[in-house]
């Protein structure tokens, strides 16, 4: 199955996204809860003037129907970049699992999971194309 690229405009949503977290980790360092580098992040995306949602909730089908469940993306960005954050001592493989399985089921094909409890953001950055 060959795939077309992704679109210039989610790619340099995704530069931004990466420059915002870098200022976001720059100005509070490591060692914060999750909502909070998730409201600074939010608001740098905005201030940038892109389109940004925060704890969207996205429905799940199975067997045909919609589940009363539903996912909870912490951001979703020009409605096609799914942003998964975390604030934790070490990147698990169930979280890159995690942000596959979002990508999927919203039929997006760019994520990002952000890990802020790093000494350095570059570590904690991490780029998924489907």
């Amino acid at each position: 199955m060959i795939f077309e690229p992704i679109p210039e405009k989610l790619e340099l949503a995704g530069e931004q996204l990466v420059d915002s977290a870098f200022k976001v980790h720059q100005t509070l360092g490591p060692g914060l809860i999750e909502s909070v580098y998730e409201e600074c992040l939010y608001y740098e995306l905005r201030k940038r003037g892109l389109c940004i949602e925060r704890q969207k909730e996205i429905p799940i089908r199975y067997d045909g129907r919609i589940l009363s469940t539903h996912l909870k993306i912490d951001l979703l960005m020009e409605d096609g970049i799914v942003v998964e954050l975390k604030a934790i001592d070490k990147m698990l493989p169930l979280f890159q699992a995690q942000l596959l399985t979002y990508l999927k089921l919203t039929g997006l094909r760019l994520g990002y999971l952000i890990n802020f409890n790093v000494p350095l953001i570059k570590q904690g950055i991490k780029r998924i194309v489907l």
